[in-house]
């Protein structure tokens, strides 16, 4: 079994503004079930146009926010416990997800290399790298707290699979799904756009 990675660079004026401190391309990861990234999670804004407002959130990489974004895109092997362990976590913060909040203050303590942990309370890559934990995968020997997006980037544990724009990306899914069947199937079957 296999679980992605999705690192992305969406041009927000936030993004801009943490690009500042990091000097990396890519600031926002988020963790994928599913190769087509229809089950894609991370901690990030609740609301498109107010990065103020963050939290847990599914994200929709088809959606307004990702349409122009840059991106890299891990894979990682795993078994099906890992897999199950993994996706457990993740169903047990989005069954409370009102229990969860951003970590603002998290993110000041990456930038002086101080670990501030919160409860209830996660950034992006601490998100991530916390549900990998769950499934026994170490990013590098770093707390969660103090996990970056470009960590991942340098991880062992993690293979490229494409890198590039998001749109792009999806659009291979698409035509992979489609090609599952013998031509001229298509007019039998439906398939979602």
């Amino acid at each position: 079994m296999e679980i992605y990675i999705v690192l992305t660079d969406t041009g927000t004026l936030f993004t801009r503004f943490i690009k500042l401190f990091t000097k990396k391309p890519l600031n926002h990861a988020s963790i994928s079930f599913t190769k087509e990234l229809d089950s894609t999670f991370s901690f990030g804004r609740k609301r498109p146009n107010n990065p103020f407002v963050g939290g847990f959130v599914k994200e929709d990489m088809a959606g307004r926010l990702f349409k122009y974004a840059d991106c890299a895109i891990y894979k990682c092997s795993v078994s099906k416990l890992q897999y199950e362990h993994m996706r457990h976590f993740v169903r047990q913060i989005e069954h409370n997800q009102y229990c969860y909040k951003y970590n603002f203050i998290g993110l000041f303590g990456v930038l002086f290399n101080k670990s501030i942990d919160v409860e209830n309370a996660f950034f992006c890559s601490q998100f991530v790298s916390t549900v990998l934990n769950s499934g026994a995968i170490q990013i590098n020997s770093k707390p969660s707290s103090l996990v970056k997006p470009s960590d991942f980037m340098e991880s062992k544990n993690l293979q490229l699979v494409y890198e590039g724009k998001l749109s792009e990306f999806l659009e291979q899914q698409g035509e992979t799904t489609n090609r599952r069947y013998p031509i001229g199937m298509e007019d039998y079957i439906c398939i979602p756009s």
